[in-house]
């Protein structure tokens, strides 16, 4: 099996066989430079892309994995659509949870905002944590916006500080 993992990094390896897809190809980011100082490297990056403009073909790879970057797309939904697009497969993802991470006091986003930024198209170039969740939060996005969830875990089962959600990518696409 081969995947793409969105925004991998090497203080925080999950030991995938994936292409690693980066919206910056040089390596002196705050990312890469956070990188090097927990861990003294880098993960090089192979394919230079925004994680929600993926260049590959539909049903090109089994997974697609992403560790704490969806908060990262002012538009989450238009995120899932294209990782559904390109995995024939999962789309796994390990999400911040609100109460365990520096987002803890900040409002959830609600599931009617995500919605609304997506029918509107908004976009946005501001890197930031543009939303905030709990799993039960995140759960009643995918069910509003049409992601079959098969799997999910609270918390996540590597540093705790954020939960995994499993979406059924091939079901995705045929609701759609």
């Amino acid at each position: 099996m081969i995947g793409i993992e969105i925004g991998a990094s090497a203080h925080n390896e999950f030991g995938l066989r994936a292409i690693n897809v980066d919206l910056y190809a040089g390596m002196d980011t705050p990312y890469k430079r956070e990188e090097r100082a927990l861990c003294g490297r880098m993960r090089p990056i192979d394919l230079v892309a925004p994680g929600d403009d993926v260049p590959l073909r539909d049903e090109a790879v089994d997974f697609v994995f992403a560790s704490h970057v969806i908060e990262h797309f002012p538009d989450p939904i238009r995120a899932l659509e294209e990782w559904c697009r390109v995995a024939r497969r999962r789309v796994v993802l390990v999400v911040p949870h609100r109460d365990r991470t520096f987002d803890a006091g900040r409002d959830l986003t609600t599931t009617e905002e995500l919605l609304e930024r997506h029918g509107s198209g908004f976009t946005s170039t501001g890197d930031k944590h543009w939303s905030v969740w709990t799993r039960e939060s995140f759960l009643d996005m995918c069910a509003a916006a049409g992601f079959p969830v098969v799997d999910s875990l609270d918390p996540d089962d590597k540093v705790g500080n954020g939960f995994m959600v499993v979406i059924d990518a091939e079901a995705a696409r045929a609701q759609r």
